[in-house]
């Protein structure tokens, strides 16, 4: 992957997945986003490849739950 860097801040991570480093660092703190913490300052990163794992991992359990919760007129109402 030339260009990309190998490691990504939780800003960087909540910028791909469109979500706050809020949400992100809660990811983190319950081990749901595999990261390391560096330095002193404990700052986090996140690898480009576990980020991409998290986000299969997403499309796994998306996949799963709309196979057990079949679509009804009534999830389309409550979407609006």
């Amino acid at each position: 992957m030339p260009g990309t860097p190998r490691f990504l801040t939780l800003a960087d991570v909540a910028e791909v997945l469109n979500t706050s480093s809020a949400q992100v660092y809660a990811l983190v703190r319950r081990g749901e986003l595999p990261a390391i913490k560096l330095g002193g300052r404990g700052q986090w990163r996140v690898e480009a490849t576990k980020l991409e794992e998290f986000i299969q991992g997403l499309y796994t359990e998306t996949r799963e739950f709309v196979d057990t919760h079949p679509f009804a007129e009534a999830d389309a109402d409550a979407a609006e």
